[in-house]
């Protein structure tokens, strides 16, 4: 439970600096400081079937991630009923070519989207399809990862 307190306090946060960061049209001043350190890999994994998750929070936080240089190196890791609700809404598909015009790598996980049936789909929007097994790699490798 205090775990899930936790993850909904961090979440809370982030959120309030996402939409603080978005309703401003110029780069926030302090967005230089902000989650920089040793480690410039961010994982963003968008497992969520909520539309609104989507829009609000998972490509937000990646888009300005990179459009702020807040990370070197993003990832977005499409995992679980995310890959069936990008099959099917347009929005999010146009959101995802936008992220990867801009440099954002965009993986699906294959055991997810062939469960959804949606392997091919998802590979005709750029994104790569496969084995998810790599997110033990990003682990190891310290890599943040953010879940959504």
């Amino acid at each position: 439970m205090k775990t899930k307190s936790v993850l909904l306090s961090c979440s809370l946060i982030l959120f309030c600096l996402i939409m603080v960061s978005c309703n401003s049209n110029s780069q926030p001043e302090n967005s230089q400081s902000i989650g920089l350190g040793g480690n410039e890999k961010l994982v963003v994994i968008w497992s969520s079937a909520d539309r609104e998750v989507a829009l609000k929070m998972a490509f937000m936080y990646t888009i300005n991630s990179k459009k702020y240089g807040w990370w070197e190196d993003i990832t977005l890791v499409v995992w679980g009923p995310s890959a069936k609700l990008l099959s099917e809404d347009k929005e999010l598909q146009d959101n995802i070519e936008h992220m990867l015009s801009l440099g954002i790598t965009v993986k699906a996980c294959k055991m997810c989207a062939d469960s959804y049936g949606v392997s091919s789909q998802l590979e005709d929007l750029g994104i790569t399809v496969k084995l998810m097994s790599e997110l033990t790699d990003y682990l190891k490798e310290g890599r943040k990862i953010l879940t959504l």
